[in-house]
């Protein structure tokens, strides 16, 4: 699987979810549709499961997470996160060509 290919399976999954939904795709990391892209995020340390640092899947993360996102891919795993759905309420609407 190419890294664009998971991107765009992934946000067809996430656009059709409730606002606040994240793909689990770790223990560790997450997605959620922004209303306009994919967004990946890390989780916190200490197993609070909260949404802390967002990240670019770069060549470099790609390469390094592969089989994890190839297993989530079969076995999909999504949660509702309600910091998640508050951040994309509160967000100011996005002006198109800005």
């Amino acid at each position: 699987m190419k890294r664009q290919d998971f991107v765009r399976q992934l946000a067809m999954m996430l656009r059709d979810l409730p606002v606040g939904t994240t793909a689990d795709l770790n223990d560790c990391m997450v997605a959620y549709w922004n209303g306009y892209s994919v967004v990946f995020a890390f989780l916190g340390e200490r197993g609070t499961g909260v949404v802390e640092e967002e990240f670019d899947i770069d060549d470099y993360v790609w390469d390094d997470w592969r089989p994890t996102f190839e297993n989530w891919v079969s076995q999909p795993v999504f949660s509702s996160r309600p910091e998640v759905k508050q951040w994309l309420i509160d967000a100011p609407p996005h002006e198109a060509g800005a």
